[in-house]
Parts: C-alpha cells; sequence; structure tokens
C-alpha cells in the first residue's frame, strides 16, 4: 500500500499515468508480432494473428494460420488459412473478425473461427488490387477502407449495410501516401492522407487541401497519424521528429511536442479518458515507448519486447509476447486519495479506516476532522468512485471499506451508489479472470452497457457465467436468462456429434417452458444446420402452432403443419397451409390428403364456394357427395348461367344428383323449379312483363294484378296451391288493383276457405269501409264482433256480445268505447255484465 503511487509517473503538473499488468501471456506464439499480421478488439477483445508472408519468408507449400486469443492469451481458434493473401485484419463492433483480401474481397468469421460471409469491395478494387486497408467504427456500425494500387481510395461505413463510396481522386498523387487514416465528421466518414507536406482531407464530394494550425516549419513529410477513440482530437507526427495535437477538425491546435526522434513509429495513439486533465498520444517505436502530451517532458518506458497498442476509450493496452499491460491516466478520485501527503476528504477516510482496524484512536481523530469540514459524504462518494478504477480486488475492498465505515456515521446518505458500484465491481472482478479474459475497466463497463457484454460473454459461450451475472444482477427474465438459453439452445443444435434426440431432450429439460424462449427460433437454427429431424422434434415442444407452422411448411414438411395448424384450432393458418398444399402438390395427391383431414376438407370447402366453384364440384365428385354436388349445381343454375337453358341443364343435373343421394323431396322440387321456369319463359313470351324468377305465389299474384285470372287459377291447380292459399293470394291482389266488382263475384263463387273476416280487413286496410260492411255481414258468429269493430259498428257489436253473453266479447267493445257517442253501449254491456252476474 505504501508503495501504491511507486509506478505514477506525472505528465507535466496536472496528470499522472500509470502502467499495470493485466495478464502474463501464456500463448505460446510461434511467430514474433511483428512477423504477423495483428488486430485486438476495443473494451477488452479479443486478439487475432496471421502469419505475413511479405514480412519473412517461408516455404511456399507452407500456409499461414489464423489465431484468435482471448485478451488474456487464451486460445479461441486456429484455422488454416486457404484463401488469398491478405493486406489486413480488423474486428466489427461485433466482434466479427474481417479478413481484407489483396482482390478486395472481404472475408468474415466468428469469434471462434466459424465462417460467416464475405463481401466484395467492388471491382475497381479487383482490377487494382488491394495495397492498404483500414477498419473503423463510427456510430453506424463497422467500416472498411481501401487503398488501391490506382492509389484512390474506396470505402463503406457500414458492412451491414454494404454501399460502396468511391472517394474522390487526389490530385498529381502517383505513389502511395506516407500514412493516412479514417475520421468520422458529423456523421459522416472522411479519409486523411499525407502527400509530402501536404494534408489532404476526402469526402464524399471533394478533394481538399488542409493545414493544421500552428505547425512547425521545416516540415517535409508526415510519417504517423492518429485520431483519438472517440474521432475529436488528431495528431501528427512529422520527419522533424514534432507531434502536432489538435482537434480533428484541424481548427485548433492543442500543443505540440518535440521527441527528439526522427525514425518514424510502428504506432502512435490516443490515450485520453473521458474528462481527460491533460490529453495525451502513446508513440512505440521497436523498443521504446512514449506518452507526449502538453508538457515539456514526456514519459518513457522501455520496451522488452516487440509489442503492439490497442487504443481504448480510456486508455491504451500493451501486449506482448509475455505480458498484457494496460496505460491510462491515473483517475481523479484515485489521484486525490493516493497521492503523496493528500489531505482529500476521500484519502482522510480511508486513513480513518485503517487506523479503526487497528484500533486506534487516530481513526476518531481524522472522522472528526472531515465531519468538522462537512466532507463526510464526498469522501464516502471518492472513496466508492477510486474503488471503481482498480483492478486489484484487494485495493477495491479497502475502498469499500473505508466507504462502508464512512456511512456509518451520515444519517442520510443513499445506499444506491455503494451497492451498485459493489454490484459492478464483482460483475467486472469475475470477466476480468484469466479464464474470461475481458480486461473490462469501469469506464468500458458503463460505455459498453451490460446487455452488450452479456451479449460477448455468449459469443464466447461462457453461458453459465452470464446467467450467474443475471441472476446476480436480478435482471429481468426476457432480457437475461431466457434469451441466454436461448443462445445456449442454437449453439447446442450445432453440436453434430449428438444425436437429436439427446440434443432435443437436453434443450427442452433445460428450457422447459421458460417465458421468453421460442423453441422456433432454435429449431429454425436446427434446420439451418441441415438437422431437420432435430427441428421437427423441438418444434414438438413450441405451444404456439403460429410459429410452428411457417417453419413446417419451410422445412418441406406440409402434412405435418396441416396437422399443426388443425389442431391449433386457427383457421386463418389452417388456409395458409391448405394453399401452400395446393401450389405444391398435384391435384390427385392434394384431394387425398383433404379427404384424410375432415376439418380441412370442410374449411377448403368454403373457402371454394366463394373462390373456386370448379374445384368444389371436382371435390364432391371424388367424394360421391351427390347431395352437396346437387346443391352445387342448383346454386351454379343461378349464380353462374344468364340463358334458360343453360339453367334448366343445371336444374336437370342437380335432379339426377339428388335422385342419386335417394333424396326425392329435394329432386321434385328441382323437377317442379325447372317447370316454373319454363312456364314463366313461356308466359314472358305472351304477356310481356316481369315473370322469370319469381316464385309461385308471385307468378300467381302477377297473372291476378294483369287480369288473368283463369291462368292464375290453372297455374295454382298445376302447382298443387291449396285453395286457402289461392284464396289469400287472390284476395290480396283484387284489393291492390282495387277491382272491388271482381272480389265480391271471387267471394260469391263459392264458401271462402278462410271465412270472411280476411276480407273484411283487407277492405279496411284499403279505407274501403263500405266494401267491408258488405262482407261484415257474412262473417261468422265467432268473428262476428270482431268485423263489427273493424267496420266501426260498435253498438251493433253490443249486441252481439250481450246476446253471446261473451265475457271477452264484451270487454272488447269495451275497450273500443272511447267516445261520449258510446256511453250508451257501455251502460249497455255494463248492466248486462250485472244481469249476468245477479243469475
Amino acid at each position: 500500500m505504501d508503495c501504491y503511487t511507486a509506478n505514477w509517473n506525472p505528465l507535466g503538473d496536472s496528470a499522472f499515468y500509470r502502467k499495470y499488468e493485466l495478464y502474463s501471456m501464456d500463448w505460446d506464439l510461434k511467430e514474433e508480432l511483428r512477423d504477423c499480421l495483428v488486430a485486438a478488439a476495443p473494451y477488452g477483445g479479443p486478439i487475432a494473428l496471421l502469419r505475413n508472408p511479405g514480412r519473412k519468408e517461408k516455404p511456399a507449400s507452407a500456409r499461414p494460420v489464423l489465431e484468435i486469443y482471448s485478451a488474456s492469451g487464451v486460445p479461441l481458434a486456429s484455422l488454416l488459412w486457404k484463401s488469398g493473401p491478405v493486406v489486413s485484419l480488423g474486428w466489427s463492433a461485433e466482434e466479427e473478425l474481417l479478413c481484407v483480401q489483396e482482390d478486395g474481397v472481404v472475408l468474415v468469421y466468428g469469434l471462434h473461427g466459424d465462417f460467416r460471409r464475405h463481401f466484395s469491395m467492388g471491382n475497381e478494387v479487383l482490377q487494382n488490387r488491394v495495397l492498404d486497408a483500414r477498419i473503423f467504427h463510427t456510430e453506424f456500425g463497422s467500416g472498411v477502407a481501401i487503398l488501391t494500387g490506382a492509389h484512390r481510395f474506396t470505402l463503406s461505413a457500414n458492412v451491414g449495410d454494404l454501399k460502396l463510396r468511391r472517394m474522390p481522386e487526389v490530385p498529381g498523387l502517383q505513389s502511395a501516401p506516407s500514412c493516412w487514416t479514417t475520421m468520422c465528421q458529423d456523421r459522416v466518414a472522411h479519409i486523411l492522407l499525407a502527400v509530402g507536406p501536404d494534408l489532404y482531407l476526402l469526402d464524399h464530394a471533394a478533394c481538399s487541401a488542409v493545414t493544421p494550425p500552428g505547425l512547425a516549419a521545416g516540415v517535409s513529410s508526415f510519417l504517423q497519424m492518429a485520431v483519438s477513440f472517440t474521432y475529436r482530437h488528431l495528431a501528427l507526427f512529422t520527419d522533424t521528429g514534432y507531434i502536432w495535437m489538435g482537434t480533428a477538425s484541424l481548427k485548433e491546435k492543442l500543443c505540440e511536442f518535440n521527441c527528439n526522434i526522427r525514425a518514424p513509429p510502428k504506432q502512435m495513439v490516443w490515450c485520453s479518458r473521458p474528462r481527460s486533465k491533460e490529453r495525451a498520444v502513446v508513440v512505440a517505436w521497436e523498443r521504446r515507448l512514449m506518452v507526449v502530451g502538453d508538457a515539456p517532458e514526456g514519459i518513457q518506458f522501455v520496451l522488452d519486447e516487440d509489442s503492439y497498442l490497442v487504443p481504448e476509450l480510456d486508455g491504451v493496452r500493451i501486449f506482448s509476447r509475455s505480458t498484457h499491460e494496460f496505460l491510462h491516466e491515473v483517475p481523479v478520485a484515485s489521484e486525490e486519495i493516493f497521492k503523496i501527503a493528500s489531505m482529500a476528504p476521500g484519502a482522510l477516510l480511508l486513513e480513518a479506516q485503517k487506523e479503526y482496524e487497528k484500533e486506534s484512536q487516530k481513526a476518531d481523530e481524522y472522522l472528526r476532522e472531515i465531519q468538522e469540514l462537512g466532507q463526510l459524504p464526498q469522501a464516502v462518494q471518492q472513496c466508492i468512485e477510486a474503488a471503481g478504477h482498480e483492478h486489484w480486488p484487494d485495493m477495491q475492498k479497502s475502498l469499500l471499506r473505508a466507504a462502508s465505515f464512512g456511512k456509518c456515521f451520515l444519517d442520510r446518505f443513499p445506499p444506491d451508489s455503494f451497492v451498485r458500484m459493489c454490484q459492478d465491481l464483482r460483475v467486472l472482478n469475475a470477466i476480468r479472470d484469466y479464464h474470461i479474459g475481458i480486461p473490462l475497466t469501469y469506464s468500458q463497463y458503463k460505455q459498453l452497457t451490460i446487455q452488450v457484454l452479456l451479449d460477448r460473454l455468449v459469443l464466447r459461450r461462457l453461458y453459465p457465467l452470464a446467467i450467474q451475472i443475471c441472476e446476480y444482477l436480478r435482471l429481468p427474465e426476457v432480457q437475461g436468462v431466457s434469451r441466454i438459453l436461448a443462445h445456449w439452445a442454437c449453439y447446442k443444435v450445432q453440436q453434430k456429434d449428438v444425436s437429436d434426440e439427446d440434443v432435443a431432450r437436453a434443450i427442452n429439460q433445460k428450457l422447459g417452458d421458460t417465458p421468453g424462449v421460442s423453441y422456433s427460433d432454435i429449431a429454425a437454427r436446427a434446420y439451418g444446420c441441415g438437422r431437420t429431424e432435430l427441428a421437427i422434434k423441438l418444434l414438438e415442444y413450441e405451444p404456439r402452432s403460429g410459429e410452428q407452422v411457417p417453419l413446417l411448411l419451410k422445412m418441406k414438411r406440409s402434412k405435418l403443419a396441416l396437422s399443426k395448424a388443425i389442431e391449433s384450432g386457427d383457421t386463418d393458418l389452417v388456409f395458409t397451409v391448405l394453399l401452400h398444399l395446393k401450389n405444391e402438390l398435384n391435384r390427385g395427391d392434394f384431394f387425398m390428403t383433404l379427404r384424410n383431414q375432415p376439418m380441412a376438407l370442410s374449411l377448403y370447402r368454403q373457402f371454394c364456394k366463394h373462390q373456386e366453384l370448379e374445384t368444389l364440384k371436382d371435390l364432391y365428385n371424388q367424394d360421391d357427395n351427390h347431395q352437396e354436388l346437387g346443391s352445387f349445381h342448383v346454386r351454379a343454375s343461378y349464380a353462374a348461367e344468364e340463358r334458360i337453358e343453360g339453367r334448366v341443364a343445371a336444374l336437370q343435373a342437380a335432379a339426377d344428383a339428388f335422385y342419386k343421394a335417394k333424396n326425392e323431396f329435394a329432386a321434385k322440387a328441382t323437377e317442379d323449379q325447372m317447370r316454373l321456369l319454363r312456364l314463366q319463359r313461356r308466359l314472358e313470351d305472351e304477356l310481356g312483363g316481369r315473370f322469370l324468377d319469381l316464385s309461385v305465389h308471385d307468378t300467381v299474384t302477377t297473372l291476378i294484378l294483369s287480369g288473368q285470372n283463369k291462368r292464375a287459377e290453372q297455374l295454382a291447380r298445376d302447382f298443387r296451391i291449396p285453395d286457402k292459399r289461392l284464396w289469400w293470394l287472390k284476395l290480396t291482389a283484387l284489393a291492390d288493383l282495387e277491382d272491388w266488382e271482381e272480389l265480391e263475384k271471387f267471394s260469391k263463387s263459392k264458401k271462402s276457405p278462410i271465412g270472411y273476416l280476411p276480407f273484411v280487413e283487407i277492405c279496411m286496410k284499403q279505407h274501403n269501409k263500405y266494401e267491408a260492411k258488405k262482407y261484415a255481414s257474412r262473417v261468422g258468429p265467432e268473428q262476428k264482433v270482431k268485423a263489427l269493430l273493424l267496420v266501426g259498428d260498435v253498438a251493433q257489436a253490443a249486441d252481439v256480445a250481450i246476446e253471446h253473453r261473451n265475457e271477452a266479447e264484451m270487454s272488447l267493445v269495451l275497450s273500443h268505447c272511447t267516445g261520449a257517442t258510446d256511453g250508451a253501449t257501455a251502460d249497455k254491456i255494463q248492466r248486462a255484465r250485472a244481469q249476468a252476474q245477479k243469475k
């Protein structure tokens, strides 16, 4: 603890930088780093190495090996490179390895060496070959920039949505630029390149010459350039040994440093944390590392081995064959607590806690001093913040103990920040373990977010650790455990050395009914891996038929899909499968499939009734369903045929089908309809007017209205219309015609089978009281009162009711006695009632 600041190096008066070891690398490299193409992903990401044949000669028959390691040197993948020469390697934001070949083809590999896809950077790149390439990251995704043999630039800002852009030509460029880099300004990717003493900025529209403000005189060439992690700052290394640092827009100079070394550096990267007090650049040569900024002197480190720099959000990772280190600016909270003779509240609180453990009274003195200044909350917060920036668990615990000690003397200090820091550090310590190899800092972790970290653990197939983190942080199942288990299952189906039955059982035992897990997605992955039977077994566990059926159709298991759709009871889903089957199978096989599925057959018939009538007829014929076939011909005679001959022919076919179905009633009714149609056509030809498609009753009514009484009666006899119905039809028709004379003759032609009360009612409906009275006198005794009341003869109705001594009739008469003139009638009925009661 006393030597805690021994590795602190001051850069000017405002900042300290420290370098500590992350891992002791045990990857047993067969090549020096200088003899390999190297790519390391940010945020503690993996490292890829590929032997570069151009740097060291080897037998032509020897193929290079692409190796992928974790940041701790644990091997993740190794594969023999069988494709073309590689110019550059780089990692995407999703931790996919991009390998740029000389022919402009970019091969994309997963973290475990599994080939994902490839794409080309265009024909021009193919023809002119690739001289150099850069993989860069923007807010839109990961991009690729290419320098071709024709000294032209081509780039794509997002390899996920490939849109190639050819950059403008640099005037007079006859050779490769001495250095170049990509930048992102105003949401657009640019290229900055150096040609001798000149700098050019290429955007999508033009090539512009730019000049860094305040650049020292005598510069004849730029040897190296670096853009900061956030694309806000730019550093230029000149052939005079000066390093110019300024804004990426080249509008403001921050500082300039003379390193007194003119040899071009191997690498130059920015080393600045968010809200840094001292912006710094790290420059690496063969055996020397220098940190420079706005200070007269820089910080120098001796490199024992060939090293590689990886810029990070808050520092620089440095790895070699034996070690992996992290160089960064000491955070403010740590600096205030640990710098020599510090009197910061966090420093005093840490000392107070140490003295308390020693059971010394000095603990009370330190604590009182902090409290008297009113800085105890600030001291606790400082210790919590400093703990987050510490790499070693012992130091984290010491600072958190001090924070916990200080909290005990505060009444209302919110515990959230303390609890959250404890959780974050536990997660960070777990992933920093050598076997995991993700050396995230606290700042990187917060920038990356827990969801992205879980995704990266899943990519590394560290499912148990990811699940433990989810459970520890109590993340919702859909965002945490369920999602991770789904990824695990998708990986499990790729293990082809295990039987389908065992894989399906293992997945079901692990997942069960876990919410948020879709068995159909897992089955789709199994099908994509060529394991169709496994996919079908997994779909048995999928509770949602709507998810099962589309995949079964995709797998050409249409009959099984139909069964699942029927089981679901979703008619829309069944129709979807039926239409797919119809297009997939020949007509005979399709009908046979339907015959084995009654529900599907019924639904398909309903569909055919509205869409495909001919197909419906074929279905009925195939099933010998003569009853439905007859009904089909009946509907067809009205829906499709306009000519009377065609309609009669369709009805004849319907009658034949009904006879085959032994439905004589339907057959006879159909034959009667045929006779009616022929008769109606004949009536139209002879009398004119509209008769076709009228019912028998309407035809009789129309004939009566046309004055064809004899024909109407003949038609009634031909079609055996009962007398009661015929009298009603004729009564109604003659009343509508107001042919009262004919109506009277008709009423006297013979005794009315319907009585004479309907005559009274019809006449009153036509407001003809005179005619109604004629028939009221002919109404039978049982309906006499009602008839008299209809024609308004209340007094006579009362006399009849009293004569009949019928209480119901008398009550009916009383209900019609509404006016003063009916008072005598009402009195008469009341007297009759009284006399009846006395008797």
